[in-house]
């Protein structure tokens, strides 16, 4: 982390302003006249209301429901016009009993059990849709929240630089006044200047950074940008739930439901491919008109033979065995996952909270102390200025990346939350 050039103005004032100034944080607001960004659930509900990318799913996931009815529908009817003419090109209608003329019905029907298990392949595809706007839904949301996150610890540091801009023209002043009667070198000047100019520098990047995190949130958002976000002062304070985390990762976890959910679907079509070895039926009506004779009607009934089964049927069905093994493998390969990034996000949780109490116990309290002690020791000719200012750069550096700390412990509840946590599921 580099040391930040605030430091140095924020020692100068610190050499005026009383005792019990000086040990106070500097301000965590928002700079001077931003406005405060809506609570960050709001922006999470906002996302998964109008993110394109779930947009796009929730449209797949609708046309799969529509491809279930027609799944297990019966094939369409096939209507002919059959002729039987026995002294052709002669017509004969009329003339001959053998002779007519009519319409015929056919209607092929699938062997038993065949519509409906199409019809159980089609929801096991509308199930494994469902699963995949879940899981998408669970990473819009640790998007949002990580961002907002990192947007945090930048409003923060921003707000330090704010803090330190006016204090830098007091720097210069009191350097150039004391150098001016003798009391100092020229180095604190120059310092001050250089300071100055490390300030504007970071102030860029800072402003740089956040406007990309921004855009971020805005395509989440499916804003344009127009909408500017106002600063983030505070995250929400948030409770993981007890540990173990591995077993509620693999009872929670999106991945794990859309590996079940593709297992479940390979079943269904691996079901159908077998009951494909059966022949379809089909069965017919045909009414013959002679003429001044008496209509024939004519009812037929039939099968089709799987003659090339093994050829055609039996690799397919072979196949669909072979897929469903595969999507069993996958989903014991994401359980094993879920449980490993469930052990990785506990360890950052635990890092990130250990990290956030020693800078607020320890560092945070002792930069203050080291401080006092540089400024008093400066004050009474036993110090030098740069001290106080490495010092200083330090007591400033404790509460930038406490910040820091905080937006890693949030980061890693969000991602326990896409792992296992919940939203509100779609119907």
């Amino acid at each position: 982390m580099k040391q930040l050039p605030v430091a140095v103005s924020l020692c100068v004032l610190s050499l005026f302003f009383p005792r019990g100034a000086r040990a106070a944080a500097p301000p965590a607001a928002p700079s001077a006249g931003m406005a405060l960004a809506p609570p960050v659930e709001t922006l999470v509900a906002a996302a998964l209301e109008r993110a394109p990318s779930l947009a796009a799913l929730r449209s797949r996931l609708a046309a799969a429901r529509e491809l279930v009815a027609p799944a297990g529908a019966l094939p369409d009817p096939m209507v002919e016009i059959v002729l039987q003419d026995m002294s052709f090109p002669k017509w004969t209608v009329g003339s001959d009993q053998m002779s007519m003329i009519g319409p015929e019905v056919r209607q092929d029907l699938p062997w038993p059990g065949k519509r409906e298990a199409r019809r159980a392949a089609a929801r096991a595809a509308v199930a494994s849709r469902g699963a995949d706007v879940e899981q998408l839904r669970r990473q819009v949301a640790m998007q949002v929240r990580t961002l907002y996150a990192r947007v945090f610890a930048l409003d923060r540091e921003r707000a330090y630089l704010d803090a330190a801009r006016e204090m830098l023209d007091m720097l210069a002043a009191t350097a150039a006044s004391r150098y001016s009667a003798g009391e100092d070198n020229q180095e604190p000047v120059l310092k001050a200047q250089l300071e100055a100019s490390r300030l504007g520098e970071r102030t860029d990047d800072l402003a740089a950074e956040r406007a990309t995190l921004v855009a971020a949130l805005d395509r989440l958002l499916d804003r344009d940008g127009s909408e500017p976000l106002g600063g983030v002062a505070s995250l929400p304070s948030v409770t993981p739930p007890a540990p173990p985390w591995d077993e509620l990762a693999v009872a929670h976890s999106p991945e794990v439901a859309v590996r079940q959910a593709e297992v479940a679907a390979a079943e269904r079509r691996a079901a159908v491919a077998r009951l494909d070895l059966k022949p379809d039926l089909t069965t017919g009506v045909a009414v013959g008109l002679r003429g001044g004779f008496d209509p024939s009607v004519t009812l037929s009934f039939g099968m089709t033979l799987p003659v090339w089964r093994q050829e055609k049927q039996a690799p397919l069905a072979r196949a669909a065995d072979l897929e469903t093994e595969a999507a069993r493998a996958d989903l014991e390969d994401a359980k094993i996952q879920a449980r490993a990034e469930a052990a990785r996000v506990a360890a950052e949780w635990d890092r990130a909270g250990r990290q956030v109490e020693r800078y607020r116990q320890a560092i945070v309290p002792q930069s203050s102390a080291t401080v006092d002690a540089a400024r008093a020791a400066y004050l009474t000719g036993r110090g030098d200025f740069l001290t106080v200012v490495d010092d200083f750069n330090r007591w400033l550096d404790a509460r930038v990346q406490l910040a820091a700390r905080e937006a890693d412990r949030y980061s890693a509840w969000a991602q326990f939350q896409a792992l296992a946590g919940s939203t509100e599921k779609e119907n």
